[in-house]
């Protein structure tokens, strides 16, 4: 396992990056990562049906299709994202076995999180993560999020979409939700609870520091991110 901090906040920037790992890396990753204000729709999901298209564009909230179906998510600064991959033959199916360290290391921060039947993590009955999956021929992607110091508002206003426009679109199911910093009655940054967070991952995983991006790569992450940019501009005239 190779731990990786993205260097980068651009939500089209780091689903490229998933992409990359996913596409064109063989070895077994876990990336973390932080976006700047934007929606991240699911793989199958109808842009008007999942968000409040006039709200994100008064606030800059960028909308994104990324690889995996489930329901569309808020992300911004305050937000966590975690991102495993792995090759199927070497490592379980996608089911819990890949929640267990998030769940474990959030246990020594002093979050009550348990896995739910969806395999989204609950934390007082509310929801502190969630996750979808993606799996092709010879590799698997899971990923989910952290919610720490998420603003709740803009999460509920961007993503009141218009029901009667789902069509044949996956539906996203709504759920009472919550910050980790406010469970922990915590006034501590979302940057300081990710370096913690990462510490223990890198000690989970007997790693000794964050495995770099390779210039070679940056440029070709930025490839998959130009075409990513194209067919998000058409999908989102679509809407």
């Amino acid at each position: 396992m190779k731990l990786i901090l993205s260097p980068w906040h651009s939500p089209v920037r780091n689903c490229a990056l998933e992409e990359y790992m996913v596409t064109e890396r063989h070895d077994d990753v876990l990336l973390l990562y932080r976006n700047t204000p934007s929606v991240i729709l699911g793989r199958n999901q109808t842009v008007a049906a999942e968000i409040d298209g006039d709200f994100c564009r008064a606030h800059g909230i960028e909308v994104v299709r990324r690889l995996s179906g489930g329901g569309a998510v808020y992300h911004d600064l305050g937000n966590i994202n975690y991102a495993f991959v792995s090759n199927k033959e070497a490592s379980p199916v996608l089911d819990r076995d890949f929640l267990r360290p998030v769940v474990t290391l959030l246990q020594v921060l002093g979050v009550e999180a348990t896995a739910g039947k969806r395999k989204e993590l609950l934390a007082g009955g509310r929801k502190i993560s969630g996750t979808a999956s993606h799996v092709t021929r010879n590799r698997q992607l899971f990923h989910g999020t952290l919610l720490h110091r998420t603003d709740l508002h803009m999460l509920e206003q961007a993503l009141r979409g218009d029901r009667t426009a789902r069509g044949k679109g996956v539906a996203s199911v709504p759920s009472p939700v919550a910050n980790i910093a406010e469970l922990l009655h915590s006034d501590e940054t979302t940057e300081a609870f990710l370096e913690r967070f990462g510490a223990l991952l890198l000690q989970y995983y007997g790693l000794s520091g964050y495995s770099p991006i390779s210039p070679n790569e940056t440029e070709r992450i930025a490839q998959i991110e130009r075409i990513r940019r194209m067919k998000q501009q058409a999908d989102n005239h679509g809407e």
